[in-house]
């Protein structure tokens, strides 16, 4: 009897340097794997870390190896793929969380918790196994100093802004003026590093979809490209929030055709960058399914 993949096809055909929403899922909860596998969500991260009680590790890493294990009878394809959020590199379950994620045919990649240092990436990246992107998180104080450090540090695949944990560290309010300075720091520093855009924190779990959007619209004015999220619910809101929007590929689509229609004659100082911006809007239009839309 076939097993068939349950992963959100669109979602799952498209490449995480893109991935707009980051959905964490408890862990220790396997019966919300599933309904995270077939949501919206770019990327699902199954975590071990900050959602699950110290007496319940053991068991809420053996729920994602059970998961990331499975493969359909007839492809062999893995049933679920995620991310998966390991413990911190000073807890005694980091080395057991990776021996058990080594070669685990489902697992896209680690998210590293309250990363400060590069190396804390490096030793992640060669226990987790060859080629295993390591996404980290950085919700310390000592973190957002070390920034660009880990964004070059080998291993690193994108940074990842843990609010709550920072505020908590820095004694910060909510505020994105607050926020600003830390936003901007990851994005220089992922800038620098040559990574994909940096992943803001996620809004409350009750928050309406008018303060989603209003987080969102924060997180691309920072120059983030894609946010965390605790509820399936507020993917659909982010992904159209962090997509290039309607009058946006209209003002690409427009400027592309009269370039072609003029042979490419640059009329202005600004003409090239414009072009470029344009091609970039048609580019993230297309991967999200969008340009003809």
């Amino acid at each position: 009897m076939s097993t068939t993949p349950i992963r959100n096809a669109r979602a799952a055909a498209l490449p995480a340097k893109l991935s707009r929403t980051w959905l964490l899922v408890n862990a220790a909860k396997p019966e919300l794997f599933e309904p995270g596998q077939r949501s919206e969500a770019d990327s699902v991260i199954f975590d071990m870390e900050a959602a699950v009680a110290e007496d319940q590790k053991d068991t809420a890493r053996a729920h994602v190896v059970e998961a990331l294990s499975g493969r359909d009878s007839d492809t062999g394809e893995p049933q679920m793929t995620a991310w998966v959020r390991i413990n911190g590199t000073r807890t005694p379950h980091w080395e057991d969380d990776l021996a058990a994620l080594n070669g685990l045919a489902g697992l896209r990649g680690v998210m590293l918790p309250n990363t400060e240092a590069p190396e804390q990436v490096s030793w992640t990246s060669m226990k987790a196994g060859a080629g295993v992107p390591v996404l980290a998180l950085v919700e310390t104080a000592i973190g957002v100093e070390h920034a660009t450090q880990i964004a070059n540090a080998p291993g690193t695949f994108r940074l990842a802004l843990g609010t709550n944990d920072l505020r908590k560290d820095t004694g910060m309010s909510d505020d994105p003026l607050a926020l600003a300075y830390v936003r901007s720091r990851l994005v220089i520093a992922s800038r620098v590093g040559g990574l994909p855009g940096a992943i803001d924190g996620p809004s409350p779990a009750g928050a309406s979809e008018d303060r989603v959007r209003e987080d969102c619209e924060w997180t691309i004015k920072m120059g983030m490209a894609g946010k965390l999220t605790l509820t399936p619910s507020m993917t659909p809101i982010i992904n159209d929030s962090l997509a290039p929007s309607e009058d946006e590929r209209r003002w690409a689509r427009e400027l592309i055709e009269g370039a072609q229609s003029s042979g490419g004659e640059i009329t202005d100082g600004s003409y090239l960058p414009r072009l470029a911006r344009a091609k970039k809007i048609v580019e993230l239009a297309d991967s999200y399914g969008l340009w003809n839309a």
